[in-house]
Protein backbone atom coordinates (compact mmCIF):
# COMPACT_ATOMS: atom_id res chain seq x y z
CA UNK A 1 0.00 0.00 0.00
CA UNK A 2 1.67 3.54 -0.86
CA UNK A 3 2.48 5.96 1.81
CA UNK A 4 -0.48 8.37 1.99
CA UNK A 5 0.17 12.12 1.60
CA UNK A 6 -0.13 14.60 4.69
CA UNK A 7 -3.37 16.03 2.62
CA UNK A 8 -4.65 12.49 2.00
CA UNK A 9 -4.21 11.81 5.88
CA UNK A 10 -5.75 15.26 6.72
CA UNK A 11 -9.02 14.67 4.37
CA UNK A 12 -9.19 11.14 5.63
CA UNK A 13 -9.20 12.15 9.42
CA UNK A 14 -11.82 15.30 8.95
CA UNK A 15 -14.27 12.75 6.92
CA UNK A 16 -14.36 10.09 9.15
CA UNK A 17 -14.92 12.63 12.04
CA UNK A 18 -17.73 13.90 9.98
CA UNK A 19 -19.48 10.53 9.52
CA UNK A 20 -20.18 10.62 13.38
CA UNK A 21 -21.05 13.97 13.74
CA UNK A 22 -24.02 14.01 10.01
CA UNK A 23 -27.20 13.08 11.68
CA UNK A 24 -28.68 13.48 8.45
CA UNK A 25 -27.75 16.61 7.44
CA UNK A 26 -26.44 17.66 4.45
CA UNK A 27 -22.47 18.40 4.09
CA UNK A 28 -21.12 21.83 2.64
CA UNK A 29 -17.85 20.28 1.01
CA UNK A 30 -15.37 22.74 -0.04
CA UNK A 31 -12.71 21.96 -2.96
CA UNK A 32 -9.97 24.68 -3.38
CA UNK A 33 -7.50 24.92 -6.33
CA UNK A 34 -4.79 28.07 -7.09
CA UNK A 35 -7.05 29.47 -9.40
CA UNK A 36 -10.33 28.40 -8.15
CA UNK A 37 -12.61 27.19 -5.29
CA UNK A 38 -15.72 25.45 -5.81
CA UNK A 39 -18.35 24.72 -2.53
CA UNK A 40 -21.41 22.12 -3.09
CA UNK A 41 -23.89 20.85 -0.58
CA UNK A 42 -24.10 17.41 -0.64
CA UNK A 43 -27.09 15.26 0.48
CA UNK A 44 -25.57 11.89 1.51
CA UNK A 45 -28.24 9.81 2.22
CA UNK A 46 -29.76 10.66 -1.07
CA UNK A 47 -26.18 10.43 -3.05
CA UNK A 48 -26.95 14.30 -4.94
CA UNK A 49 -25.59 17.73 -4.86
CA UNK A 50 -27.97 20.27 -3.88
CA UNK A 51 -26.47 23.02 -4.54
CA UNK A 52 -23.09 24.50 -5.57
CA UNK A 53 -21.14 27.73 -6.29
CA UNK A 54 -17.70 28.21 -7.54
CA UNK A 55 -15.36 31.25 -8.77
CA UNK A 56 -16.09 29.27 -12.24
CA UNK A 57 -19.64 30.60 -12.12
CA UNK A 58 -20.60 33.52 -15.14
CA UNK A 59 -21.88 35.31 -11.74
CA UNK A 60 -19.07 34.82 -9.81
CA UNK A 61 -16.24 35.53 -12.29
CA UNK A 62 -13.49 37.46 -11.64
CA UNK A 63 -10.46 38.41 -12.87
CA UNK A 64 -8.39 36.54 -10.33
CA UNK A 65 -10.69 33.81 -8.65
CA UNK A 66 -8.17 33.00 -6.15
CA UNK A 67 -8.57 35.74 -3.78
CA UNK A 68 -10.54 35.78 -0.48
CA UNK A 69 -12.67 38.52 -1.72
CA UNK A 70 -14.38 35.98 -4.30
CA UNK A 71 -14.24 32.71 -1.62
CA UNK A 72 -16.47 34.76 0.13
CA UNK A 73 -18.55 35.39 -2.70
CA UNK A 74 -18.82 31.79 -3.36
CA UNK A 75 -20.02 31.55 0.13
CA UNK A 76 -23.02 33.89 -0.09
CA UNK A 77 -23.94 32.43 -3.59
CA UNK A 78 -24.16 28.81 -2.28
CA UNK A 79 -26.28 29.83 1.16
CA UNK A 80 -28.83 31.39 -1.18
CA UNK A 81 -28.90 28.33 -3.30
CA UNK A 82 -28.79 26.07 -0.01
CA UNK A 83 -31.92 28.43 0.93
CA UNK A 84 -33.50 27.81 -2.38
CA UNK A 85 -33.51 24.19 -2.05
CA UNK A 86 -34.63 24.28 1.73
CA UNK A 87 -31.52 23.62 3.40
CA UNK A 88 -30.78 25.35 6.22
CA UNK A 89 -28.58 23.49 8.76
CA UNK A 90 -24.95 21.81 7.01
CA UNK A 91 -21.90 19.91 8.30
CA UNK A 92 -19.22 21.75 6.82
CA UNK A 93 -16.13 19.64 5.17
CA UNK A 94 -12.85 21.59 4.39
CA UNK A 95 -11.91 18.49 3.03
CA UNK A 96 -7.85 18.28 3.60
CA UNK A 97 -7.32 21.86 3.46
CA UNK A 98 -6.56 23.68 6.47
CA UNK A 99 -9.46 26.23 7.87
CA UNK A 100 -7.39 29.76 6.86
CA UNK A 101 -7.87 31.87 4.20
CA UNK A 102 -10.02 31.37 1.46
CA UNK A 103 -11.63 28.15 2.98
CA UNK A 104 -12.50 30.15 6.38
CA UNK A 105 -13.37 33.13 4.13
CA UNK A 106 -16.03 30.94 2.12
CA UNK A 107 -17.27 29.75 5.33
CA UNK A 108 -17.84 33.09 7.30
CA UNK A 109 -19.59 34.37 3.95
CA UNK A 110 -21.78 30.92 3.78
CA UNK A 111 -22.72 31.84 7.76
CA UNK A 112 -23.55 35.24 7.08
CA UNK A 113 -25.82 33.93 4.73
CA UNK A 114 -28.07 31.91 7.02
CA UNK A 115 -26.31 28.78 6.59
CA UNK A 116 -25.91 26.65 10.01
CA UNK A 117 -22.69 25.27 11.40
Amino acid sequence: MAKLSLFEKRRQRVRSKLRSQVAGRPRLSVHRTGRHIYAQIIDDSKGVTVASASTNDKAVKTKNGSTSAAAAEVGKRVAEAAKKAGVTSVVFDRGGFLFHGRVKALADAAREGGLEF
